[in-house]
Formats: C-alpha cells, sequence, structure tokens
C-alpha cells in the first residue's frame, strides 16, 4: 500500500500570521487519516493548502509528485475533491442537480461515464434519491451533508478531504455519517478527515494526528491516540481507559 499523499514542512501565514507551521503528514492509499484539534487549531487552513485553495509554503506531494505548482481545478482533475464545512450547495437548485455539477470537471474533460456515477450516489444515499426534486436548501441538516459527499463522489475522488463533516449535527446523524465516511474506504476511496469530534473521527480511521494551533503535537495509530492520556483527557473527555 503506496502513500497517496505526502504533506511537508507546510506552512501557511494570513499576512504576518502564521497558521499552520511547518506540519508534514502522509495519507497511504486506502487509508482513513484523522486531524483532530480544537477550534481555530488550524485544521480547515490545513486543508485549503492542501487544495491549492491558499498559499502555502513547503510541499505537498501526490502520487509521488509535487502537486505545488497546479491549481485547484486541476488538483479536482488529478483526483483529490474537498467536501469544506460549510458545504456549500446551491440551494436553489435541485438536489439531482447539485449532483451533476459534482461531474462538471469529468464531463468538461469528455468522460461519458461522469453522469452514470449518479446511479451510484443514489444507491449509497437512497434519501438524495427521494429528495432529487427538491431543493437543496430545503433539506435537512443531515440530509446536506449527504448531498455534500454525493457531490464530492460525482467527481469521482481518489483522495476526499473531509472538513468536519460532523458539525451541527445531531449524535444518531453524525453515526450515519462516519459509518457512510466507512463504507468509502471499503469501496476504494482515500479519506483526510478533519474533525473536532475526536471521539467519532478516531473510531473510524487507521491513523490520526493532533493539531493545535498550527502544530502537530502528536500522532500514532488511532487506537493508541484513543488510549493516550493527554489525547484522552483533552478531546475525549474522559480518563484514559474510562468506559464510553
Amino acid at each position: 500500500m503506496g502513500t497517496l499523499l505526502e504533506v511537508r514542512d507546510l506552512a501557511v501565514a494570513y499576512g504576518k500570521v502564521e497558521a499552520v507551521h511547518r506540519v508534514s503528514l502522509k495519507v497511504d492509499e486506502g487509508s482513513i487519516v484523522t486531524v483532530i484539534g480544537p477550534n481555530g487549531a488550524g485544521k480547515t487552513t490545513l486543508l485549503g493548502a492542501i487544495m491549492g485553495a491558499l498559499p502555502s509554503k513547503g510541499d505537498v506531494r501526490y502520487r509521488g509528485a509535487s502537486i505545488q505548482h497546479l491549481s485547484v481545478e486541476q488538483r479536482v482533475a488529478a483526483g483529490l475533491v474537498l467536501v469544506p464545512e460549510k458545504r456549500e450547495l446551491f440551494g436553489s437548485m435541485k438536489v439531482a442537480e447539485n449532483l451533476e455539477l459534482g461531474a462538471f470537471a469529468r464531463i468538461r474533460h469528455g468522460d461519458r461515464q461522469a453522469l452514470a456515477a449518479l446511479d451510484d450516489v443514489y444507491a449509497r444515499f437512497p434519501r438524495l434519491r427521494e429528495r432529487r426534486e427538491q431543493e437543496a436548501g430545503t433539506l435537512s441538516g443531515g440530509e446536506r451533508q449527504m448531498l455534500a459527499l454525493g457531490r464530492a463522489l460525482m467527481g469521482k475522488p481518489r483522495l476526499l478531504l473531509l472538513d468536519e463533516p460532523s458539525l451541527g449535527l445531531a449524535p444518531l446523524i453524525v453515526r450515519d455519517i462516519f459509518a457512510i465516511v466507512a463504507a468509502l474506504k471499503a469501496a476504494g476511496v482515500s479519506i483526510l478527515l478533519v474533525e473536532q469530534n475526536a471521539r467519532a473521527a478516531l473510531q473510524i480511521a487507521d491513523y490520526g494526528y493532533v493539531l493545535e494551533t498550527g502544530d502537530l503535537v502528536i500522532e500514532g495509530r488511532s487506537a493508541e491516540l484513543a488510549a493516550d492520556p493527554k489525547v484522552a483527557a483533552t478531546y475525549l473527555g474522559q480518563a484514559a481507559g474510562a468506559a464510553d
């Protein structure tokens, strides 16, 4: 299993304020890697830099080659797709139309199978099939997150970047969303998951990093992080070894 994404000494600044300090991480093919940490740690900034939406120093390597010089559109065409924290759906457009927009780049590049992916998305998200003629703005929070994931899958990602998929959702819906994310890994999609809900993230991830005020402070296999006393006390709200 090779390395799909490798971030080396990545630094991102807003003016003179550095929000991410020389961060290095990697995502292996077929794995879920999570970056957990408090609000304001720089997690969303990190994803923005990996996607090329924010200028950065250091290097981002994808499938063995540097992509620092590539635009956002070129990174999407190469197989990196971001599901942003705010989901950024088109509220006045129908569910089906939002999904079709996810395949826009593939259609533009002459991929005749692009819209055939709709059937796969509807099979994975039956609720979206039921709601396909509804305007996206009328959906519940959980349905909007499903639509954001479905739209991303229309782009046929090799690496899916998820920014706070549990944000604002009820616990039962969070469980459903994370079950879907785990199923995507089983279907061959590699995932970089940024998440404040450390407990849910570590349950489905293979490996994790803890980001605090722009610095990676701990990393390890998810089970090891979940058992780490500092991580448990700070992010899981319990002493290590305590029952759920």
